[in-house]
């Protein structure tokens, strides 16, 4: 196996981890920007454990927008979660593939093909489907915050995408820092219970520690735009954890969308394969 499928098979892996964590924050019952500041700081602990000795931090723009892009990512996600379900959370940060899409050719001088357009338009076209059900207005804060998750998680695909040719490991863990300062002042007014801190540590250990060293390997093998349309896997299986795990069951709208989703991103990565072998001599 080449390193490009590895780093497919690596990055789709990350996803299904990362759509792990919607159901252990419903279940962490404490305040949202302290539980992102907790999980980051494990996080921050299990990658410099990981990568000890191979970390350079040179502080340089694309490093320190990757980071950044990281902590809005982080923080948006887990109060948007919080303050509304799991399955608008996830989905309304999947509109990251738009702002990738229409920023990759200038930052990242990748070319945004033809057929590109066409999944990314069917994938945004399933998730909008989510958004037919009624939705409460209790969540609209964490709709609009969401959104933010979009925007975040497109800069961070693209900063790192711009690292490809050294470590975008240090951009990960000053991400980590960046949220574990803003979730600090939270840490203190209350504790969590002891089965709330067996959520955190997987959340900060598993869920973002070892998950995101197996994402900086494959992100530095992939293209921006083919990582984000395989990591749109997370808000397919997320909705599905919080309603077996949590009870939250999405509408009959989501569940089209999600089927719509899935349908583009294994096109999407079927139809290269196809070309290949179609092209091959003598087949």
């Amino acid at each position: 196996m080449n390193d490009k499928s590895k780093a497919v098979l690596l990055m789709a892996a990350t996803a299904l981890i990362w759509s792990s964590g919607g159901l252990a924050i419903k279940l962490v019952d404490w305040n949202p920007m302290a539980i992102t500041g907790v999980r980051s700081v494990l996080a921050a602990l299990t990658l410099a454990v990981l990568f000890r000795g191979r970390l350079k931090f040179g502080f340089s723009l694309v490093q320190l927008g990757a980071a950044v892009g990281y902590a809005g990512l982080l923080i948006t996600n887990v109060v948007a979660t919080k303050l509304t379900t799991s399955a608008n959370a996830i989905l309304l940060a999947y509109t990251a593939p738009v702002y990738v899409a229409l920023l990759a050719p200038w930052f990242l001088k990748e070319k945004t093909s033809r057929s590109d357009w066409i999944f990314i338009a069917v994938t945004v076209g399933g998730m909008v489907l989510f958004f037919l059900d009624k939705l409460s207005p209790s969540g609209l804060w964490g709709n609009i915050i969401a959104v933010g998750t979009g925007v975040s998680y497109a800069v961070f695909t693209l900063c790192m995408r711009a690292q490809k040719s050294t470590s975008p490991v240090e951009s990960v863990i000053m991400g980590h820092v960046l949220t574990a300062l803003c979730g600090l002042p939270f840490m203190f007014s209350t504790m969590p219970s002891a089965e709330s801190w067996m959520g955190l540590i997987y959340l900060g250990i598993f869920q973002q520690g070892i998950s995101l060293a197996l994402y900086a390997w494959a992100i530095k093998r992939l293209g921006a735009l083919e990582a984000i349309l395989i990591m749109t896997l997370e808000p397919i299986f997320n909705p599905i954890l919080v309603a077996v795990g949590y009870g939250e069951i999405p509408g009959k709208w989501a569940i089209v969308g999600g089927l719509v989703v899935i349908g583009s991103v294994t096109v999407r990565g079927v139809l290269p394969f196809m070309k290949k072998t179609k092209n091959y001599p003598g087949s």
